[in-house]
């Protein structure tokens, strides 16, 4: 039985990774970091503080505080969220198709809290979430389960009891540890990867999720 439908966030319900790469490229390059396109593919999945101690391994600097820059990053995103964000395909369809079911709605995201409610505000959907939890509320990020295990307590529901939807193969990870139902959407670019393999459901898009996939995980 399903009672709840959590929902990753950057990468998902929006397509935040463009918006990281250019926030972390002003912010690191005034530090004298080389950032390079290879180089920010590896942060993706990571926390904000995990994406800053990265590049100062790779460039270490003076001055500034991990900290600060941490601060920094996240105030350039949430700048460049409100000029340029707009939903993926499918949110609003499949939120309403979860309501419809009488379904609890929560979001689990790496992304720190300060950014959560202007995305959701840019995507006018704040008002469908029950419950909303950032890695930044628990002991660890994805691939870890904590932020998944978090938010069911939250809900007051069994992890078994949740589908989860994700794009990346750490958030993957992070929901068959947490013992729930993960259906992935991946970008485009990362589609064919093997580690997808653990997913009830790969779907190209949230548009495609339909009654039947709800009903094959329902009676699973």
């Amino acid at each position: 039985m399903i009672t709840a439908a959590i929902f990753d966030m950057d990468g998902l319900l929006f397509d935040s990774e463009p918006l990281w790469q250019e926030a972390e490229y002003q912010v690191f390059s005034r530090l004298g970091v080389k950032v390079t396109p290879e180089l920010s593919a590896i942060t993706a999945a990571m926390t904000t503080k995990e994406v800053t101690e990265f590049w100062y391994q790779q460039h270490p600097w003076q001055g500034d505080s991990l900290v600060s820059v941490e601060q920094a990053v996240i105030d350039q995103v949430e700048l460049l969220i409100k000029q340029k964000g707009e939903a993926k395909p499918g949110v609003k369809k499949i939120l309403n198709f979860c309501k419809e079911q009488g379904l609890k709605i929560a979001l689990a995201t790496n992304s720190p809290y300060q950014l959560i409610p202007v995305i959701l505000d840019a995507l006018e959907v704040r008002h469908y979430f029950d419950v909303i939890t950032s890695s930044e509320q628990v002991e660890k990020g994805k691939p870890a389960p904590d932020v998944y295990l978090k938010t069911a307590q939250r809900l007051n529901v069994e992890p078994k009891q949740c589908m989860v939807f994700e794009d990346s193969p750490s958030g993957l990870a992070a929901g068959v540890a947490a013992d729930m139902k993960v259906i992935v959407v991946p970008q485009k670019e990362n589609y064919d990867n093997p580690k997808f393999e653990l997913s009830r459901f790969k779907l190209a898009s949230l548009f495609d999720f339909s009654k039947h996939h709800f009903e094959v995980l329902t009676a699973a």
